[in-house]
């Protein structure tokens, strides 16, 4: 329960200075999901590595995120919001300052890791402030506010790291982040309104540490390869951990996760539709900077303004959610345009020498048209059917679903390049048949959606997805 000084607070405080508040810690941590892809060409050839072992950098940061994301909701109610809000920034800068002093590939993703704590709870955390303190009436306006970070942060992102690395070095993308956060930690401090921390049922530190470890060893697995002897042990142990969690789910009285989540059946085939849908998208924001760079030769800067059509395309396409699905319903919606989505993905393995800018920039246009509606039907279909007891669970579950999608997105996508590689010889091949694996992956996962229960479509179901899903 609120004190009376907190009451207090929450009236001199201003919501708008709040908000912005929100805003620039949603940015700062969407703007460093899409900046970081462009520079890695430069930041391998610094650190004496190849390319594709920088995807450890990516893949760090959003394991990081998917396994803490949902012990940020227990936090905040622990601890109360503006100090664990604090020390997300706090964490998040300095994991920045890190990261750009690293001099070796494993200090950098150690850094990362780091960032990746202070990242996982500046949105679930910052959500959870305006909840807290801004009126019903006033509260989908400001969570309409604050999403838009999530949009400029992928518009901006791609460009201004090649700008970074092509007229100053790849050290400033990390450092950018630093005098964000120090006005953020000031404003914090200043404008955030007291909480209470409130008495909280225990965190259920076993079962989180179940599912870390189930991905983290299936993602150590796909790491090594299948002809690491390790990576079968790796899988082992992952499956293992994902089925302990069961029964101790059911001993224990506030789990983790609700299995009850389960008996939603939406809720189950939007799960794993999205889990091999996104696998796929999660690949093409790392690969196709290194397609740029080092196949066709772009700078850094061109590379990432190539990048460009796939962001604004996919903030138009948002007006064109809802009357589609509503027009075939979900299932007929997600079928075809998975196949949209899985398809311009292949169509990449054409970009080549000499390829002309303007059927690159349509390529690009209508993947970035194509998974942005994606993402919206399918984080609706996923989670409008949940009872509001399940609401807050099935969407931290969720979030790490779409986290960990994106890891192996980054870590199958980059092995397949490895592998192509080794087979032919020569990386140009390489780089194609990853893409139309990719490509195939994502079509054949529309099949997943046909199980589906079609039910009119919610929007603000959608709001949920964020940036870190893209």
């Amino acid at each position: 329960m609120h004190t009376a000084s907190s009451a207090v607070a929450k009236q001199d405080v201003s919501p708008k200075a709040m908000l912005w508040i929100v805003f620039a810690g949603f940015f700062m941590q969407a703007l460093d999901t899409t900046i970081v892809n462009t520079a890695l060409p430069s930041m391998a050839r610094s650190l004496g590595e190849k390319p594709l072992d920088l995807k450890s950098v990516v893949v760090a940061y959003t394991l990081t995120m998917a396994l803490l994301t949902p012990a940020s909701g227990w936090l905040a109610d622990k601890f109360g919001t503006r100090r664990v809000y604090f020390s997300a920034i706090l964490i998040f800068v300095l994991g920045s300052v890190f990261c750009a002093t690293a001099h070796t590939l494993p200090q950098l993703v150690i850094a990362r890791v780091l960032q990746g704590i202070g990242g996982s709870m500046l949105l679930p955390v910052g959500r959870l402030a305006v909840l807290r303190n801004i009126p019903g009436e006033q509260y989908i306006a400001a969570l309409a506010f604050v999403s838009v970070a999530g949009q400029v942060g992928p518009l901006l992102g791609p460009a201004l790291g090649g700008w970074l690395v092509q007229d100053a070095s790849w050290h400033w993308i990390f450092l950018i982040n630093v005098p964000v956060g120090l006005v953020g930690l000031f404003a914090v401090r200043r404008y955030l309104p007291h909480d209470a921390s409130s008495v909280v049922p225990p965190f259920d530190w076993i079962g989180c540490g179940l599912l870390s470890m189930c991905m983290v060893t299936f993602s150590l697995a796909l790491e090594n390869g299948a002809d690491s002897p390790w990576s079968a042990l790796l899988v082992a142990v992952s499956l293992v951990s994902a089925l302990l969690y069961i029964p101790h789910a059911r001993r224990r009285a506030a789990p983790l996760f609700r299995l009850s989540l389960f008996r939603e059946p939406n809720f189950s085939v939007g799960l794993i539709g999205n889990l091999f849908c996104r696998i796929g998208s999660g690949a093409v924001p790392f690969l196709l900077p290194l397609l740029f760079q080092l196949q066709l030769g772009y700078s850094p800067l061109h590379s990432g303004l190539l990048l460009l059509p796939i962001a604004i395309a996919g903030m138009v396409a948002k007006r064109w959610v809802v009357p589609l699905v509503n027009r075939f319903g979900y299932d007929g919606f997600l079928l075809i345009n998975t196949w949209i989505v899985g398809v311009s993905i292949a169509s990449f393995a054409a970009m080549s020498p000499g390829w002309p800018l303007a059927l690159s920039i349509l390529q690009l246009s209508i993947f970035g048209w194509a998974n942005s509606m994606q993402f919206a039907a399918m984080n609706s279909i996923t989670l409008k059917g949940l009872s509001h007891q399940d609401a807050g669970s099935g969407n931290s579950l969720f979030s790490m679903v779409q986290m960990l999608a994106i890891g192996l997105g980054v870590t199958i996508g980059g092995g397949l390049v490895s592998l192509f590689s080794v087979k032919l010889g020569v990386a140009a091949p390489a780089y194609q048949l990853a893409f139309f694996t990719m490509g195939l992956v994502t079509v054949l996962s529309a099949f997943i959606f046909r199980r589906l229960d079609a039910r009119p479509f919610h929007p603000e179901r959608a709001e949920p997805e964020a940036a870190q899903a893209r």
